[in-house]
């Protein structure tokens, strides 16, 4: 079961960084070079670091499982919370175009 923790509102991608827990799904708001908005829906997951082989698996089942039920395209992992910024973000994003 994965439960909503916390919903922040009017947040960058820098604030971000200091929520990151395990899970975020973060509605960003990407402004294209040819002056289009869109806001897609990006799934940032931080795998835990010194965790049992078993917490591991539970831990990659789970977010396969959100991935899936969610129908979320936009799936990021971070490794350092530090290298979550906008920049970090807009680079991932840029695949998808």
């Amino acid at each position: 079961m994965v439960v909503l923790d916390e919903e922040l509102e009017g947040i960058s991608p820098d604030e971000l960084k200091d929520e990151l827990k395990t899970f975020i799904v973060y509605s960003y708001k990407y402004q294209h070079d040819d002056g289009r908005v869109s806001y897609p829906l990006c799934f940032i997951f931080s795998s835990p670091v010194g965790c049992k082989p078993e917490q591991q698996m539970m831990y990659a089942g789970s977010k396969n499982k959100l991935v899936q039920t969610a129908e979320l395209t936009k799936v990021f992992e971070i490794r350092n919370t530090e290298d979550l910024t906008e920049e970090w973000l807009r680079e991932k994003l840029g695949f998808f175009h």
